[in-house]
């Protein structure tokens, strides 16, 4: 642009130039009327060509422009499509990477939950042992005829129960640290053929407990894979064979306990665990606290 108006202010000043020269020269001369205007004339139609010429000019310019302008225009509207592209993508992007993490996030919170679920049937068995001798009304009964033998202070037991998970943070006061119901039973064998007294058959008498408790159980490292846990007290009732020397069978008591577990594979867990039983007192002469001490396997659910 800058070169074509120099070029317009060129031409002017030679058309200018000219007719200057032109109007100079005839001048002098009163009798070359007709030549002067001849010349004038002449000098004006160069003038008017010229301006022609650069009218031509300055319309191609300004076409080129106007092609310029729409090719700028198109340059612009295929940046802000590129931009907006651009954009779209960075935010899709950013989407998929906000799924990715959270996805990730919930196969860790799902791999974490997944071996450990709220609540555990377990089954166990073990050793037990009975702090006193046991008493009844067929083996060392004071209360008929000639007493009996004495059933041994050591026992196996069996026994089954099911933990029902209530909080996961004790409620809030203490985190990763679950809070549980236990309802458990166990049957303990001290003997089957314990020499009776003179009302009992020869084969012997048969010396058993079963135990019922309810309790509640405080578990540790939620989400870890070795759950400790410990029973503060519980409530514990017993049935006794033989009965007492007044045919009593029921014992209450309280119970403490402590133990752990490990989740070996999805929801499968083995643990250990040791049980102390306590009575109030004698029930006609027989105590039953002890101990029970062995393993589980528990299935979550």
């Amino acid at each position: 642009m800058k070169y074509f108006l120099d070029k317009t202010r060129l031409a002017i000043r030679v058309a200018a130039g000219s007719l200057v020269i032109v109007m100079t020269t005839v001048a002098p001369s009163a009798s070359a009327q007709d030549t002067r205007t001849q010349a004038l004339e002449r000098a004006l139609k160069q003038m008017e060509a010229q301006l022609k010429v650069l009218q031509s000019e300055l319309n191609q310019v300004k076409s080129e422009s106007a092609r310029e302008a729409q090719k700028v225009m198109a340059i612009e509207e295929k940046t802000i499509k590129i931009e907006e592209k651009a954009s779209r993508a960075k935010e899709y992007t950013r989407t998929a990477q906000e799924k990715a993490e959270h996805a990730i996030e919930m196969a860790d919170i799902l791999e974490k939950q997944v071996g450990h679920k709220s609540h555990m049937l377990f089954f166990r068995g073990g050793f037990a042992h009975a702090d006193h001798s046991r008493n009844g009304v067929s083996i060392l009964s004071s209360g008929a005829g000639v007493g009996g033998g004495v059933a041994d202070k050591n026992a196996w037991y069996v026994g089954a129960g099911f933990d029902w998970g209530l909080t996961k943070d004790a409620w809030g006061l203490s985190p990763k640290t679950s809070v549980m119901s236990e309802l458990m039973f166990e049957y303990k064998e001290y003997g089957s053929t314990v020499v009776g007294n003179n009302l009992t058959a020869s084969n012997g008498v048969h010396v058993s407990q079963l135990t019922l408790a309810a309790s509640p159980k405080i578990k540790f490292f939620e989400g870890s894979r070795f759950r400790p846990w410990v029973i503060p007290v519980g409530l514990a009732i017993h049935v006794i064979s033989p009965p007492s020397s007044s045919i009593t069978v029921l014992t209450p008591g309280v119970m403490f306990a402590g133990g752990a577990d490990y989740r070996i594979w999805k929801d499968f867990h083995v643990g250990v665990d040791a049980r102390y039983h306590l009575t109030s007192g004698r029930n006609d002469g027989i105590k039953i606290d002890g101990l029970t001490a062995g393993g589980y396997l528990g299935i979550g659910f």
